[in-house]
């Protein structure tokens, strides 16, 4: 990733995770931080993970031999991607903690275009109200340990804004 875009800078791992997977015991996982230089170079820290199968996708169409075209390789990454989404949101561990940032740089000149892109989606995230990792976690998604399916939205009439609470009404 650093050398798609000196903005990218490498940080350290994170401790590494054993996991039961595909027949594999005990099957190693290391995630990586980041840390992502904005255009005011202020750092942005992040867990970035590239998905190495568009790669082997990436050098398949590169290869004559491989009879694979440019198009075979898009149509491909893109299924790549929704069955990546499908699997992550049906896991437990993983649904709700991730963001995918699926993104097009054949056409782009801008040496800082990866970065700039994760940022966009930082930015994104930051303006956005949502939890992370868990409903039922309190003060995570939830009102004093309430799941948010059980909270209701109270809009008032008032100028000034009132407690939700419905025990102060």
């Amino acid at each position: 990733l650093c050398k798609a875009d000196g903005r990218l800078q490498f940080i350290s791992n994170l401790p590494e995770v054993n996991v039961d997977r595909a027949g594999i015991k005990r099957r190693t996982y290391k995630h990586s931080v980041y840390g992502v230089l904005d255009e005011n170079q202020k750092m942005h820290y992040c867990v970035l993970e590239y998905a190495t199968p568009l790669q082997s996708l990436y050098a398949m169409s590169q290869d004559e031999s491989a009879a694979f075209s440019r198009q075979d390789r898009l149509e491909q990454a893109k299924l790549f991607c929704r069955t990546l989404e499908e699997i992550l949101e049906k896991s437990k561990e993983c649904s709700g903690c991730y963001q995918l940032i699926v993104y097009d740089d054949s056409g782009e000149n801008d040496k800082h275009f990866l970065s700039k892109e994760i940022l966009r989606h930082l930015k994104q995230q930051d303006q956005e109200e949502y939890s992370m990792c868990g409903k039922e976690e309190v003060g995570i998604g939830t009102q004093k340990g309430i799941p948010v399916e059980d909270t209701e939205l109270l809009i008032s009439g008032w100028d000034q804004p009132l407690s939700l609470r419905s025990d102060c009404h």
